[in-house]
């Protein structure tokens, strides 16, 4: 399979997943920003693709779902979700991503410790996360009218304890499974 083909094909693998498990939310009561495993999806498929097919992932993603594809959370689309409560998390994915592909890269350079090799790319999904809260929290307490503390309280503070066992889920998983899949690709 030439280069460009597998490529491709592993990035439109990261969209579709993406595609068919964002719609897939709960709604919390406390808060205008639902529960979805898009963040976990984002964290996994960066490790195993890396900073470029997973950025070109992620914009066709958020561009698929512009165009009126129900991809985002709770099925919605458009660019009133873009521009909605959400839409500070959705262009935050790409942080989410970049710190888990250097992340992965920085582990891989460093060592070939396991450990290692797991424990970087979580401290970049770490990292990546703390910049998606920020930017959708600014984004959100702009658009709502809300205090930055009030827009934390509402878009991030219920998450913590998800995101975190995404986080080490997708570490504990991605990180072998790249190595797995280099081996056999």
């Amino acid at each position: 399979m030439s280069s460009n083909v597998k490529n491709i094909t592993q990035t439109a693998i990261f969209v579709a997943v993406l595609c068919v498990i964002s719609p897939l939310s709960i709604i919390l009561p406390v808060s205008p920003v639902p529960v979805s495993l898009a963040t976990f999806a984002v964290y996994l498929f960066s490790v195993i693709l890396g900073m470029r097919k997973s950025f070109m992932g992620l914009i066709v993603y958020i561009l698929i779902g512009i165009v009126g594809l129900p991809v985002f959370s709770n099925g919605g689309s458009g660019m009133g979700v873009v521009l909605g409560p959400t839409g500070g998390y959705l262009i935050g994915y790409f942080f989410c991503s970049l710190g888990s592909s250097l992340g992965y890269e920085l582990g891989k350079k460093f060592s070939e410790s396991i450990i290692v090799k797991i424990a970087v790319p979580m401290a970049g999904m770490v990292m990546g996360t703390l910049f998606c809260y920020i930017l959708g929290t600014v984004w959100l307490s702009y658009l709502n009218k809300l205090t930055f503390e009030a827009a934390l309280a509402a878009g991030v503070i219920p998450f913590i304890p998800g995101d975190t066992a995404k986080i080490i889920i997708a570490c504990i998983v991605a990180v072998p499974l790249r190595e797995r899949l280099k081996a056999v690709v």
